[in-house]
């Protein structure tokens, strides 16, 4: 794996402070044990710091070693160039959560980062490793965050993975694209990420919301979305409301038990168009003209690129509202109730 380098033989003379400095750790966990296991979080991080501090004594390190604020990352710094990220558990295992993949509060100028890693669980032991040595997978809390594995095999990361190099990716502006688009390769129809490079960011709520307690007019918002995103309802498909499902829940924070009924429930239905009347059509197509004007506005408003990875098909801004009509009639094709001269002559009439 490439990684940016600093052209000065002070890399190898800082990998052998941290070995000295984890060499001292683990002397420490044998014979001061309940000392080692009182330390966690912002206390290891200043203890480590100031065995660094002694250990740099005489080195070109002497003197610049010192800890962070509490929000940056990483969590200590020396000469501002190299850092190091503390990282703990108390169970009997070398995995835990890293660090945003965004590393928006990274220190401007820090070049290296490593991880030092405390397992507080009998036997106690600490490691160090190169940051981006360590990273296996991403995985979702409130954002998507790296999983550090301290025993991971060489060109195992995520970065291998994906074919580029951590330190390509975290320079992106965009890094979690790229992530997405190799996570969404491995998907099965139906499913979906957690999280989405989308305009609209994903619920933060920790409120799930469910449907029935919804305003009225936030039930026709979502429901005109719907009809915007996922085409496919309108199809005669059994899994037609999988991918709603999932957005619902991931994007909106809302739990819909009785998704169909929203879309379906009332049998057949008149509809009445400027033109004509539509007899005994099924209910979901009433559904669709009642909020045409809302799904104009919703097309109009939502950048083509979203609308191509709601879609699965490359569209355009000047093609975006002729393909969602393509779209719908093609969903329509077998949908049962409806002859297709009425289906073709619908569509024209949505707008």
């Amino acid at each position: 794996m490439i990684v940016s380098a600093n052209p000065t033989p002070e890399l190898l003379e800082f990998d052998s402070l941290l070995k000295s400095t984890v060499a001292e750790l683990n002397s420490q966990s044998g014979s001061s044990k309940q000392k080692i296991n009182d330390l966690s979080g912002i206390k290891l991080e200043q203890y480590t710091a100031d065995i660094m501090k002694s250990h740099a004594i005489g080195t070109p390190f002497e003197n610049s070693i010192l800890c962070t604020l509490k929000q940056d990352f990483p969590d200590i710094v020396a000469k501002k160039l190299y850092g190091v990220e503390v990282k703990t558990t108390i169970k009997n295992h070398w995995k835990t959560t890293g660090n945003s993949v965004l590393e928006s509060s990274r220190l401007p100028g820090v070049e290296r980062i490593f991880i030092l890693f405390g397992k507080l669980a009998d036997p106690v032991e600490f490691r160090y490793r190169p940051y981006e040595d360590c990273l296996a997978e991403v995985v979702v809390t409130h954002s998507p965050r790296y999983l550090i594995d301290m025993n991971l095999k060489p060109q195992h990361t995520i970065f291998d993975r994906i074919n580029i190099p951590y330190d390509d990716l975290r320079k992106l502006k965009n890094p979690i694209k790229e992530i997405t688009n190799y996570y969404k390769k491995g998907l099965k129809k139906g499913d979906e990420l957690w999280w989405l490079d989308q305009t609209e960011p994903p619920s933060s709520n920790i409120i799930i919301k469910i449907w029935s307690n919804l305003t009225l007019k936030g039930k026709k918002e979502i429901i005109a979305k719907a009809f915007t995103y996922f085409p496919e309802l309108l199809s005669n498909s059994n899994d037609k409301f999988s991918r709603l499902a999932v957005w619902l829940i991931t994007t909106q924070g809302i739990v819909c038990p009785n998704l169909r009924d929203v879309f379906t429930s009332g049998g057949t239905i008149d509809v009445i168009t400027a033109n004509r009347i539509y007899y005994k059509t099924p209910r979901i197509l009433y559904n669709l003209f009642k909020q045409i004007d809302n799904i104009k506005n919703i097309l109009i408003d939502t950048p083509s690129e979203e609308l191509s990875e709601y879609w699965n098909i490359k569209t355009t801004e000047n093609k975006k509202l002729n393909d969602w009509q393509k779209l719908i009639f093609k969903e329509l094709t077998n949908l049962k109730g409806i002859s297709q001269n009425d289906k073709l002559d619908f569509v024209k009439e949505l707008w």
